[in-house]
C-alpha cells in the first residue's frame, strides 16, 4: 500500500475477564459481581482497509439522468461498454466494475469522542490506492486535521476520465451507501455491534475535480440531506450548479466550502448568481470557522496546477488546512 504513514491494517483486539464464584455456599452470601464498564480508548494506530461494498457506484445498467440514454450503450459479443465524450469507449468489466471502498482510521480516533465521517469523492483517472491514498495523500490530510473523523472514499470509473455519478445518480440509492457504511466502519473498528454510533455520525462530504457529478446527485436526490454537516468542493464545479445551489437553500444547517482555479471559476460563479436570486447568503472571506450554515467561495491562485489541487494550492495539503476549520469535533 502506498503513501506515507498509511497506518497498519491492525485489529482491535478484545480481553475476557472470568469472574463467579466457586464455593456455591459462598456465592448465596456474597453480592453479585458487577462488571464495571470498559472505557472506550483512542486507537492507538492508524487503521486503513480496502474493503468490497454492495452498494457502491458501479456497475450501473441505469439512464444516463436527463439524457434518455441507456449508460451502458455498446455491446460486444458479452462485453458491454459506455461512450465518454472524451475517451471513447471504457468496458464495464475493466472500468465500472469496481466495488472497492477505502476506510481510514486516524491514530488517535476516539468513539467515546463527537465525530464525523469525511466521505471522498476522488476525481479522473483515479484509484483509491495509487491516487487517494498515494498521490493526494487523502488518509494523510484526515489525519493532520486533528479531526475526529473517520475517512470513506468509493472507487467511481477505474483510472479514467469520467465523472459519472452510475448509482448516485438513482434516487435514494446514496442513503443505501451510507447506511452499508455504518456497517463496514464498524467491522473495521472492531466493534460491529457498534454501527449505531458510526450511523450517528454527520458527514462531510468533499469532491475534488470530476467528483462534482456524483456529489451534486447525492445531494439533489441521495436522500441523506439531513445528515450532511458540510460539502467541500475543489476545483469542482463543472456543471449542476442547480443542484448545489438547491441543496443550501434546503438544508441551512450544512456549511459549504468551495475552493478553484481558473477551470472552475465560472461554475462557482454560477452557483453564486442562483443564490443571489435564492436570497441565499454568501462569503469570499478566508472563514476563521465552518460554522453550520456558512457558505464560503475561496479563489485560490488561478495559475493553480488543477491535477496538483489537493496538495499543492493555496497551502500544502489544503484537505487538512480546510478539515481543521471545522468546529465541535476535536481528536
Amino acid at each position: 500500500m502506498t503513501g506515507r504513514r498509511l497506518g497498519s491494517a491492525l485489529a482491535v483486539a478484545a480481553l475476557a475477564l472470568a469472574f463467579g464464584a466457586t464455593d456455591a455456599a459462598a456465592a448465596k452470601k456474597e453480592a453479585p459481581v458487577v462488571h464495571a464498564k470498559v472505557k472506550e480508548m483512542p486507537l492507538a494506530e492508524a487503521k486503513t482497509v480496502i474493503v468490497p461494498f454492495r452498494h457502491t457506484p458501479f456497475p450501473y445498467h441505469g439512464m444516463i439522468p436527463e439524457k434518455d440514454k441507456p449508460f451502458m450503450d455498446v455491446v460486444q459479443g458479452h462485453r458491454r461498454g459506455h461512450t465518454s465524450p472524451r475517451a471513447g469507449i471504457y468496458w464495464e468489466d475493466e472500468t465500472y466494475s469496481d466495488k472497492s471502498v477505502l476506510i481510514s482510521f486516524p491514530a488517535g480516533f476516539d468513539l467515546a469522542r463527537p465525530a464525523v465521517i469525511v466521505l471522498y469523492f476522488h476525481g479522473n483517472s483515479a484509484t483509491l490506492e495509487r491516487d487517494v491514498l498515494g498521490r493526494q495523500r487523502i488518509a494523510d490530510q484526515v489525519a493532520a486535521s486533528g479531526l475526529n473523523a473517520v475517512l470513506v472514499a468509493p472507487q467511481f470509473a477505474h483510472d479514467a476520465l469520467d465523472s459519472s455519478g452510475g448509482n448516485f445518480w438513482t434516487p435514494g440509492y446514496f442513503n443505501q451507501f451510507l447506511g452499508e457504511a455504518d456497517a463496514k466502519l464498524a467491522e473495521a473498528y472492531g466493534e460491529p455491534k457498534k454501527r449505531a454510533l458510526f450511523a450517528r455520525m454527520p458527514v462531510i462530504l468533499v469532491a475534488y475535480s470530476g467528483g462534482y457529478n456524483p456529489a451534486a446527485y447525492a445531494l439533489h436526490v441521495g436522500g441523506a440531506g439531513k445528515r450532511i454537516a458540510g460539502v467541500v468542493l475543489f476545483d469542482a464545479v463543472y456543471d449542476e450548479e442547480e443542484k448545489f445551489a438547491g441543496f443550501l437553500k434546503r438544508y441551512r444547517h450544512a456549511f459549504f466550502f468551495s475552493t478553484y482555479s481558473k477551470s472552475a471559476a465560472t461554475g462557482n460563479a454560477n452557483i453564486r448568481k442562483v443564490l443571489d436570486a435564492d436570497h441565499v447568503a454568501w462569503s469570499t472571506r478566508t472563514p476563521k470557522s465552518l460554522k453550520p450554515g456558512s457558505v464560503t467561495f475561496f479563489a485560490a491562485d488561478p495559475e493553480t496546477v488543477h491535477d496538483d489541487f489537493m496538495t499543492s494550492a493555496w497551502v500544502p495539503d489544503p484537505l487538512a488546512w480546510v478539515l481543521a476549520k471545522v468546529p465541535g469535533y476535536p481528536r
